[in-house]
């Protein structure tokens, strides 16, 4: 899998659990969410320290 891909898996994760949170919880798992978007952001992250030195060729 390329690297952007990944990246952009996590961010739809993100954007799915904000959606989530505020559709069906009504807010009420402000907590939660935050605690699971840091940790996708942080493996987000993660990916793209292990990648940025590999050569993305198309």
């Amino acid at each position: 899998m390329k690297p952007i891909t990944g990246l952009y898996i996590i961010i739809i994760l993100m954007n799915f659990i904000t959606l989530t949170n505020i559709t069906l919880f009504n807010g009420e798992w402000n907590g939660i969410a935050m605690w699971l978007s840091t940790g996708l952001f942080i493996a987000g992250t993660t990916l793209y320290l292990l990648n940025r030195k590999q050569k993305v060729t198309e």
